[in-house]
């Protein structure tokens, strides 16, 4: 079963990793920011070493986007970001797990201060999305 892990953030100014950028994670004691990193990076190994992790990707900043929009019978293109919100996406990780509670249990570990985490199943064509 393969699933996304969409990481969205806020940090000001854009940056990676986001928890480096973001008030909450920088408010945090320098101990347990450094536990947060080894922690995440502990998780990645291990996600390595059981062949889950597929693969993942940091997101450039939001306002370097360009947005294609379907408008009058012909796409449109505007600049970015897509949204009026605090948060946008700031990168991902693709996983392939043999159960969903497996998927539950690493996106948890993507979970830090200032972020929110989506985990969302990839769909697989003539499956039913399922």
């Amino acid at each position: 079963m393969k699933y996304v892990i969409l990481i969205h953030s806020n940090p000001q100014p854009w940056g990676h990793p986001t928890g480096n950028y973001v008030a909450e994670v920088q408010a945090l004691p320098k101990e347990q920011r450094e536990k947060l990193d080894t922690d995440f990076e502990k998780l990645l190994g291990e996600l390595h070493e059981r062949g889950e992790l597929l693969g993942g990707e940091a997101l450039g900043d939001p306002a370097a986007s360009t947005l294609y929009r379907w408008k009058a019978g012909a796409p449109t293109s505007s600049d970015g970001p897509y949204a009026e919100s605090k948060e946008h996406l700031a990168g991902f990780f693709m996983i392939d797990v043999a159960f969903p509670e497996r998927a539950e249990e690493i996106a948890a570990g993507f979970a830090g201060p200032g972020e929110t985490v989506e985990l969302r199943p990839i769909m697989v064509f003539g499956d039913g999305g399922e």
